[in-house]
């Protein structure tokens, strides 16, 4: 899930990608603001340091989308507002942004927030010098392709940005772009203070924000703690001092501290505990309709599943083989939905009707005859590994999805654990991965942009993004920068089916099922336990009093 790869219990994914990772054992480590009303959160390791631009999966994300304030912010709805931003304004065709800051913002270290602030962190997140992980987002922006050389300092900036004024910039685009007024919300967007650069590894231990929190300590594999920002000027009314996120490794673990009111908050049920945890009266249940989408994805390097004739029949054969519902019913206790597109029910032009969405359906016998014609083409014995991390509650799941295609389609078919959610990424950032692997995506601004481009475009393959997969075909990218450079919604949403349509030819993932957003709070939390448009928790309305 962006951000945002999950590492799963809820599923995903920030897909970033994956799910969100599950944990097991939580900390023991006293917050310096021990006894205060500070929310505790169940969470993974992040894979990385907290630099915002290259963080994409949310044992990052969820602290660092509260450390730092974007020019927007979203409502718990995914309604944007302008929070650093006093205004965003295109030219006649969306290739060009004039954008005015608020006065006054400043980082907690006490520098002021300016135009340069967004510019250089921008640049910075662009510059393959730096290998970010989120670098995809800013392919649009002017002079991005420049900074994809050869021998770059890792300073030069896109020549797309510039500086007008201390608190006016502007930005030129190589393409139209209509959804970078809501893009600019996701966490890679955020703006650095001066000290980031004079020693980058050394602020993603001890990141210096301008958000609602700032960083009290962050004890590895333990905790991660934050205390309310006095100085906070945006839109968030934070209802607590801080809130500290616990690392599990099992998220069983995790729910148990939820009952005894070690834990307050989780954003994802046990499969042990789906069954019980509406009814359970030592917590606070939480099940609604949700945005993440989880999937498994399968290499496009991966010989006999390539992107040509014999991998499609092979994908197609293989979703057909997997009873999704039977899945959703015996695994997940009726937490999801039968996944039907690549986005989610709660997204713009969300559609359960596309050409190509059969390919997702429940269909033995049709995937029988679509695998012999693959054999075809290409006789293929196997084995085909579905790897997953194996602290974050997805051993279910996958056990479900082998048994099923070996009893439906024959195949030699088996599961790989991988021991936490930071080596299960590192493997699939170093493209290490020999078979199919765990993904899903929690989304990082309400657009199918965010869910597709993002996911399955050329630009965002081959490190540069979170197409983990490394799936190309020009066909969809072209349909998606048409999209981006639509005049309206409507028109820009008919075309991103469109896109769709190729993907579910092509399957580069298989989509397997939504995810509820399903999570439960510990009855120490009075009151703000909610869940927001990205399936977490709403952070900062929590309170114990």
């Amino acid at each position: 899930m962006k951000k945002k790869a999950l590492a799963f219990a809820a599923v995903a994914c920030s897909m970033a990608m994956l799910l969100s990772a599950c944990g097991g054992s939580s900390s023991n480590t006293a917050s310096s603001t021990a006894g205060a009303n500070i929310i505790t959160a169940y969470n993974s390791e992040p894979q990385n340091p907290l630099i915002p631009s290259n963080t994409n999966e949310t044992g990052g994300g969820k602290p660092g989308d509260l450390l730092f304030s974007r020019l927007v912010s979203f409502d718990k709805d995914g309604k944007a507002s302008n929070e650093v931003a006093e205004s965003i304004t295109p030219n006649d065709d969306a290739t060009q942004y004039t954008i005015k800051l608020k006065s006054g913002w400043k980082f907690t270290d006490g520098t002021p927030v300016t135009a340069e602030s967004f510019t250089k962190a921008w640049s910075y997140a662009a510059n393959a010098k730096n290998a970010q992980k989120a670098s995809s987002f800013f392919s649009t922006i002017k002079g991005c392709d420049e900074l994809q050389a050869d021998g770059l300092k890792g300073t030069e900036q896109l020549s797309g940005l510039k500086v007008v004024d201390d608190t006016t910039f502007t930005v030129d685009l190589n393409q139209s772009d209509s959804v970078f007024p809501i893009k600019v919300g996701y966490l890679a967007f955020a703006p650095l203070p001066e000290s980031f650069y004079k020693d980058p590894k050394a602020f993603g231990q001890k990141p210096v924000g301008n958000g609602p929190y700032k960083l009290d300590h962050w004890d590895h594999n333990k905790e991660i703690a934050l205390v309310k920002n006095p100085d906070y000027k945006g839109n968030e009314q934070v209802k607590n001092d801080g809130v500290t996120f616990k690392v599990y490794t099992d998220d069983s673990a995790a729910y148990r501290d939820i009952q005894a009111g070690n834990l307050d908050v989780m954003e994802s049920v046990p499969a042990a505990f789906t069954k019980t945890f509406k009814t359970d009266k030592k917590v606070q249940a939480y099940s609604e309709a949700g945005s993440v989408i989880q999937t498994f994805t399968i290499p496009s390097t991966l010989d006999h599943f390539k992107n040509d004739e014999e991998g499609q029949l092979r994908r197609q054969a293989i979703s057909m083989a997997i009873d999704r519902q039977q899945i959703i019913d015996k695994v997940l206790n009726g937490i999801g939905t039968p996944a039907t597109d690549f986005t989610s029910p709660k997204t713009p032009g969300y559609s359960d009707s596309l050409t190509g969405s059969d390919n997702l359906k429940f269909n033995a016998k049709k995937a029988k005859e679509l695998w012999a014609k693959a054999d075809a083409i290409s006789k293929y014995d196997g084995p085909l590994t579905f790897s997953y991390n194996a602290d974050g509650g997805a051993k279910p799941i996958y056990d479900a999805v082998v048994n099923q295609l070996k009893n439906n389609l024959g195949i030699d078919a088996s599961t790989n654990p991988i021991p936490t959610f930071q080596e299960f990424r590192d493997a699939i950032t170093n493209r290490q991965m020999t078979g199919a692997f765990r993904t899903g995506w929690q989304p990082d601004y309400p657009s199918a942009e965010n869910y597709l481009w993002q996911l399955y475009s050329s630009a965002a393959a081959d490190g540069k993004g979170s197409n983990d997969g490394d799936y190309k075909n020009p066909d969809f990218d072209a349909l998606c920068l048409q999209a981006a450079a639509a005049k309206d919604t409507d028109s820009a949403n008919k075309l991103y089916q469109q896109a769709q349509e190729i993907l579910l030819k092509d399957l580069p993932a298989i989509p397997l099922y939504y995810s509820n957003a399903s999570g439960v709070a510990s009855l120490n939390v009075k009151s703000g336990y909610a869940f927001d448009w990205q399936n977490l928790p709403t952070y900062t309305e929590m309170s114990k009093k």
